[in-house]
């Protein structure tokens, strides 16, 4: 009866690292996906080819070409369009700080316009 607990270990550890992985499918209800032309538009709005997008886990998930040439893959959140991971060749040259969103932090660091009345 001894060589059954760590069997049973073993089964209860991947019966819980598979439920850890289906976490990062995406869950969006099918209702709130916007279409994939939304999502071809943005990323072509920054300069990206897109080659292909399809529907993996829940995701759209995207291949295509970047601005200097990198093929990239990336799975973004249907209803809202964010980007849920992004894998990007460096064949052509560039760096991964090439993509970060620098607009994102300017912005929390610029100080804040407040608008009075007239008459003040």
């Amino acid at each position: 009866m001894k060589s059954f607990k760590p069997l049973s270990a073993v089964l209860a550890g991947l019966v819980f690292s598979g439920s850890a992985l289906a976490s990062a499918d995406c869950s969006d209800p099918v209702t709130d996906w916007q279409p994939r032309e939304a999502l071809r538009a943005q990323l072509e709005q920054h300069g990206w080819t897109v080659q292909r997008i399809k529907v993996d886990d829940g995701c759209y998930e995207v291949r295509g070409v970047d601005t200097i040439g990198n093929a990239f893959k990336a799975k973004y959140a249907p209803a809202s369009l964010r980007i849920r991971t992004l894998e990007i060749r460096f064949d052509q040259g560039g760096e991964a700080a090439d993509y970060l969103d620098r607009d994102a932090d300017q912005q929390s660091a610029a100080p804040s316009a407040t608008r009075k009345p007239a008459g003040e």
